[in-house]
């Protein structure tokens, strides 16, 4: 097959080829993350409101709002690489659409939203004022990490870059965007439910910023963590294990926030340890 022949499917023509499925799925995880950035300023509006509501809602729901529309876009991201490799119709294209919506839903949005209700650009965050003036580079740092982390992504996964047996290795090198947004979505949820029932709790936000830095690193480190590409159709799973995820799905719908909160952290925390269980072991990270 010669380099111009319109088949090869490293040519213009297939490479840009746009697939209707897939990258309607990343076009809604595009949507989720422009709405969430609307929703974080019409939190603001409500915050600076002198009735304390926007449009009828109050500050607390826009959050909300925004909080649900960075793990929908979450979901829409799960579905669309899935939806191109069971169909065979991946293409170079898609790759890169999906980048660039991700620094939006999983880059953009989650600083903002720390940024808005933490580190608030017009006025001290509870007598704390130093702390905003430093809140736009801890947001600008986790969303360089973010694009850093995807543009390394799309290097090391691209079909024509050659790559060593260590390399193929189809865990993600470095924590997945989407899995750091969410666990800024949940972390950020969890501590809205806290203050709202004990107001001595609103300063322990604070500690927000500081975990989206230590996220931000983690993004940008060479630690594995595991893939869900390889599950399926055709994926066995023990007895047990069947059990255990039944029961882990139980207490996510019951307990909703705390327990994806513990989802996400028990996902970074595998991959910490096992990196230095390999580590001691004298494996390759």
């Amino acid at each position: 097959m010669s380099p111009g022949d319109p088949e090869d499917p490293y040519s213009v023509k297939q490479a840009s080829r746009i697939y209707l499925l897939p990258n309607l799925m990343t076009a809604g995880n595009l949507f989720c993350g422009f709405a969430s950035l609307i929703c974080c300023i019409f939190a603001r509006l409500a915050e600076v409101a002198p009735a304390g509501l926007y449009n009828g809602h109050t500050a607390g729901n826009y959050y909300h709002y925004a909080i649900g529309l960075i793990l929908g876009a979450a979901l829409f991201d799960s579905l669309d690489g899935r939806l191109a490799r069971m169909g065979g119709r991946e293409s170079l294209f898609g790759a890169e659409f999906d980048s660039l919506a991700d620094v939006i839903s999983f880059g953009l949005a989650p600083a903002m939203m720390m940024f808005f209700y933490i580190l608030s650009p017009t006025e001290p965050t509870k007598g704390i004022e130093w702390m905003r003036h430093i809140g736009w580079a801890v947001g600008f740092i986790y969303l360089l990490c973010a694009a850093m982390r995807l543009a390394r992504f799309n290097v090391i996964t691209n079909p024509l870059i050659h790559r060593a047996a260590k390399d193929s290795n189809k865990d993600f090198v470095g924590l997945p965007v989407p899995t750091a947004a969410a666990t800024v979505a949940a972390t950020m949820l969890c501590l809205m439910r806290l203050a709202k029932h004990y107001e001595s709790m609103r300063h322990v936000a604070l500690v927000l910023p500081v975990f989206m830095l230590l996220v931000a690193f983690l993004m940008m480190s060479t630690i594995r963590f595991p893939s869900g590409k390889n599950l399926g159709m055709q994926t066995r799973i023990r007895a047990r294990y069947f059990v255990l995820l039944l029961i882990g799905i139980g207490l996510l719908v019951w307990f909703r926030s705390y327990a994806f909160l513990g989802m996400c952290l028990a996902f970074i925390f595998f991959g910490i340890i096992r990196h230095i269980k390999r580590r001691l072991l004298g494996g390759s990270s």
